[in-house]
């Protein structure tokens, strides 16, 4: 991609500035500075003392964000992640006053520099530090984003997440809300006895979720692995190992579709629960959810988009015949052919193209007419069993399986199972959804016939959750680097 900024003439004016920080000896680009306090700890050790025309010594370092020249005294905004401070600067308290022309005429707004001075209130009343001493940490060669205008187009704020982040506060909230969440979920599981593991994210097979794997190959062993699509088979051989409670926070890739809602590389939280079963994991989960979101909002009441989200338990449940009916009013019943269900559809308005089987019509009928119409937390239950080949069978109906989806603000933000750990039905399963025995996971088979305990398991989207408690329009928004397709050298 063309640079033409790089050769402008204000690149060139910031060259020839640092060439002269070199020519006078001052490394513009240092390994370290001894900072004492963040910003917003300085700011808090002022004590207006009316006796004290200075107060605390403070040694603070950040960026240059905003300067005003005031005759032979400068005013400087310096910001770091906590907040911002000014700085007042003049030859009067400079311990060296060659620094104040140093200042004025080599510095850029960008800059990172660490100051120490004293505190002290100017007359507007705003808190302030008057420097004796500076050193520069890093000078930037470019400008940044004007504080008035920044970036307003969005896929230049994907793609320069970095200035996105400099130049909107809400941003960088975002993405700490988003950490605190993920902590959030980390803590309450370690509370209750869960162990995070880590699992292969190079596989030699494809498995744990139905999806597009990417691929890539193993030089030394000449071998195609692929990245994993899910981490669920390994963490389930750890049940078969001995452990009781496991979870995983892990990055999936498929190789399908970006949209709003779907990125290529993704974030799970992936936990198996040794002797209990998918009702047990309904409960779990509105515990967890409810009260990792309680910590954002009391309320337990989120606003998404134009709705309002109410994470209050209990959620509701209801299969996907009851959601159908009660969100489109068609009644379907297990007879119907694909062709009936097709048609009934079309008669109420919904065009679907012709599906493999019944159940998977119904499924599609679902998604196209319902799953948007889910706004608080609905657990979407007892899936039909040919869904499901991870899941044990109903235990009151062989043809259901047991398991859910969790759906909030009209997405699917959660799915679960009692985990199928019968080796016999698992290895039928494998074989039904594809005909050559090399792409069946014979060791997860052989894992299971050593015995693994009755359990429920259960996958949440970070991503889309993280939408959810920010009101984020795309799963874009929440990822600090989303992909996007490369620029080109016109672009």
């Amino acid at each position: 991609m063309p640079d033409s900024y790089s050769e402008s003439e204000e690149y060139q004016i910031r060259q020839e500035k640092l060439e002269k920080l070199e020519q006078r000896g001052i490394d513009p680009y240092p390994h370290n500075f001894n900072k004492i306090q963040t910003v917003a700890e300085a700011v808090d050790l002022f004590v207006d003392d009316p006796d004290e025309e200075l107060g605390e010594t403070v040694k603070v370092a950040g960026r240059i964000r905003r300067r005003r020249l005031h005759g032979k005294a400068a005013f400087a905004d310096l910001v770091d992640h906590s907040g911002q401070i000014q700085l007042y600067l003049s030859a009067r308290y400079l311990d060296d006053s060659e620094q104040f022309d140093l200042f004025n005429e080599l510095l850029d707004i960008g800059d990172f520099i660490g100051v120490q001075g004293e505190l002290f209130k100017t007359n507007e009343g705003e808190i302030s530090v008057v420097v004796r001493n500076f050193k520069i940490l890093s000078k930037g060669l470019r400008p940044l984003p004007e504080k008035f205008h920044g970036l307003k187009d969005t896929e230049l704020r994907y793609r320069k997440r970095y200035l996105d982040l400099l130049d909107n506060p809400e941003v960088r909230e975002l993405f700490l809300q988003r950490s605190q969440f993920v902590s959030g979920l980390r803590n309450w599981l370690e509370n209750r006895n869960f162990i995070e593991v880590e699992t292969p994210m190079m596989q030699t097979l494809a498995g744990g979720a139905e999806a597009e794997p990417f691929i890539t190959h193993h030089n030394t062993l000449d071998l195609d692995l692929y990245l994993r699509i899910a981490p669920e088979l390994f963490l389930k051989r750890l049940l078969v190992g001995g452990f009781e409670k496991v979870y995983e926070i892990n990055r999936n890739f498929r190789n399908e579709g970006i949209s709003t809602r779907h990125n290529p590389e993704f974030t799970m939280l992936e936990l198996y629960w040794a002797y209990a079963d998918y009702k047990e994991i309904m409960v779990l989960t509105e515990q967890l959810l409810s009260s990792v979101i309680e910590q954002f909002n009391p309320e337990l009441i989120t606003e998404y988009q134009e709705n309002s989200i109410d994470w209050n338990t209990p959620w509701e449940r209801l299969t996907i015949e009851q959601a159908i009916e009660r969100h489109t009013g068609i009644e379907l019943n297990s007879e119907m052919s694909v062709e009936e269900i097709r048609k009934l559809a079309e008669t109420n308005g919904y065009q679907l193209e012709p599906a493999d089987s019944s159940e998977a019509q119904i499924f599609e009928l679902f998604e196209t007419a319902v799953e948007k119409q889910l706004i608080d937390p609905t657990f979407i239950i007892d899936f039909p069993a040919s869904l499901s080949p991870l899941a044990k069978r109903h235990r009151n109906a062989p043809e259901r399986a047991e398991r859910f989806e969790l759906f909030a603000g009209g997405l699917e933000v959660g799915n679960a199972y009692s985990e199928l750990n019968d080796p016999r039905e698992q290895k039928e399963n494998f074989l039904r959804q594809t005909e050559d025995s090399s792409k069946i996971d014979s060791d997860y088979i052989e894992a299971l016939e050593y015995g693994m305990p009755p359990a429920g398991g259960l996958g949440l989207g970070i991503d889309r959750l993280v939408m959810l408690l920010t009101n984020s329009a795309s799963i874009r928004d929440v990822i600090l680097f989303p992909l996007l397709q490369p620029l080109s050298r016109e672009d």
